[in-house]
């Protein structure tokens, strides 16, 4: 009889356990995008500030937010937060209060002085910077840092452009204004005021500068021909809040007419009731879902008894004050129609807040140039047609906030950097963005999003007291830590602990982790554990 067939196998101790030759896939470690870090127009590293405030070193926190933005008071009260609406927490809950902590951190740093740190070195480059507004300050910070000679030319009567002349001061104290454009003069900026640039290439030669940064700001109101008798009383938005900053306030009577449905015909509605206005009404063309002005700032203003009149149009103002009113139909494009049916508005004053225009004079006879629609087109390294001159902000094809023209004045200064030492600026590759599906948001307790205080109904309408508050320490420590760490690694050690074959090894405290591949069979159980997807699987290879 045979004996039974039989095969010993000789592993050696060292190799009995391993198990990576059972892969298919194999796990790697890697950093993905945060949704908020993607939305932010100004290029804020969100989550990297986030991450320093939420351990309560808030001045690490302002030092990691003003590498890419030197404005966070500001922004903390006038940016419209796409971060927040692109934030991966709002489809747990509520999304992160990122712009209440980065105004939490702007303040912290204007009460405790917190300064720029001044430049390595000098250059010996000159860059003329024209047009003292959040773009072109943003650009004379950035290029400040690299060591370059930065003079600002601005032609009104103090620096922050449509900060300071289009923002009221109940969304824009202006201590806060000041205090953040006086750190950024401190670095040694140069700023020249109530002085017009009327021909860039003149005043080029004539200062010796090397490069310049055209950064004019929005303040033409676009006008609409609206049939008036000659004692009517029409104004237009932009002139309206200017004369805001100086010692005459417009005369806008009791009952005043918004003509326009952005932000700015909010504010001028919001500014009329704060000056003594009885009715404060918004006639606009389309119903609010087509509203340009955003949705908190159209709820702030019906709080204040603001009226909007939706679906309207003005067609005339007679002499005794009477608007004849056109009620409009959208058609099914959405597009709004007239209907022929009329009625009247008693009112003292109508404002025009139609949109605003650049004035480009200065840029007559530079040869190079293509203006479109009312704006200088440029390159993806933001230069015009004319070599060393670049633009940004609202001079260029783009949305018109304060946050745009940061981020706008940033690149540029990067740009401007690169070409001054006969080099071209390339921007790091983005990693790939770090979607909800990617997340384990389970590993998370529900915590609602702290809210800010508003001020009392009757202060906001008899003062030009700020109306939003702030966070206070608690509260932004607390908003910081709601932060979900979107695709990057925070060391929770979830991998280390559901790894079935010890195959995660710990690198220490800021080192994060490593696979060792020859224990890791490809399970993907990190993969799947790992609350802020900071894990993929990718195919093996031999």
């Amino acid at each position: 009889m045979d004996k039974p067939f039989a095969i010993t196998l000789d592993i050696g101790s060292s190799l009995a356990n391993k198990t990576g030759a059972w892969r298919t896939n194999r796990p790697v470690y890697l950093d993905r995008l945060p949704p908020c870090n993607h939305a932010c127009p100004a290029g804020e590293n969100i989550q990297g500030w986030l991450y320093h405030a939420e351990s309560g070193d808030y001045e690490a926190a302002w030092r990691a937010l003003t590498e890419d933005n030197p404005l966070p008071a500001i922004m903390g009260r006038v940016c419209y937060h796409p971060c927040e609406s692109s934030c991966n927490r709002g489809k747990v809950d509520e999304p992160v209060g990122i712009n209440s902590v980065e105004r939490f951190l702007g303040d912290e740093a204007l009460k405790r002085g917190w300064k720029f740190s001044p430049p390595k070195g000098e250059s010996g480059k000159r860059v003329l910077i024209v047009g003292a507004g959040p773009s072109g300050l943003s650009a004379a910070y950035h290029l400040r840092r690299f060591g370059h000679s930065v003079k600002i030319i601005e032609a009104g009567p103090l620096a922050g452009g449509m900060m300071r002349f289009g923002i009221p001061k109940y969304r824009l104290p202006r201590d806060v204004l000041d205090g953040e454009v006086q750190r950024i003069l401190d670095m040694g900026v140069e700023l020249e005021l109530n002085s017009k640039v009327t021909d860039i290439i003149d005043t080029m030669s004539a200062g010796r500068f090397d490069a310049a940064f055209l950064a004019v700001g929005a303040h033409i109101a676009k006008r609409a021909y609206i049939p008036a008798g000659e004692a009517a009383h029409m104004l237009d938005a932009v002139s309206v809040l200017r004369s805001m900053e100086g010692e005459e306030k417009p005369m806008l009577g009791r009952r005043v007419v918004v003509y326009g449905g952005g932000n700015t015909a909010l504010d001028v509605a919001r500014t009329a009731k704060r000056l003594g206005a009885t009715e404060a009404i918004i006639v606009y063309r389309r119903n609010r879902e087509k509203m340009p002005a955003h949705d908190f700032e159209i709820e702030e203003a019906l709080q204040e008894g603001v009226l909007i009149k939706w679906l309207s149009t003005i067609k005339n103002m007679a002499d005794e004050g009477t608007l004849t009113v056109e009620k409009m139909a959208l058609d099914a494009t959405g597009f709004p129609q007239p209907t022929g049916e009329f009625e009247t508005l008693e009112a003292d004053s109508l404002v025009l807040a139609l949109g605003q225009d650049v004035d480009l004079s200065l840029l007559d006879g530079v040869p190079g140039l293509a203006i479109k629609d009312g704006t200088v087109q440029v390159g993806s390294n933001m230069m015009t047609g004319y070599t060393g001159i670049f633009a940004g902000g609202d001079m260029v094809p783009s949305e018109r906030t304060v946050t745009v023209g940061v981020g706008h004045g940033k690149k540029a200064a990067r740009h401007i950097d690169a070409w001054l030492s006969g080099n071209a600026y390339a921007p790091a590759p983005k990693h790939e963005l770090a979607t909800f599906d990617m997340i384990n948001p389970w590993y998370f307790s529900d915590a609602p999003k702290t809210m800010r205080p508003l001020l009392e109904l009757a202060r906001r309408t008899s003062t030009f007291e700020e109306v939003v508050g702030a966070l206070t320490e608690d509260n932004a420590l607390f908003e910081a830590r709601r932060c979900l760490s979107c695709g990057n690694c925070f060391e929770c050690d979830n991998c280390y602990g559901v790894c079935p074959d010890n195959a995660v090894i710990k690198l220490g405290p800021g080192k994060r982790f490593e696979f060792n591949l020859d224990y890791c069979k490809g399970c993907g159980i990190c993969v799947s554990e790992c609350p802020c997807g900071a894990i993929k699987m990718i195919p093996e290879t031999n």
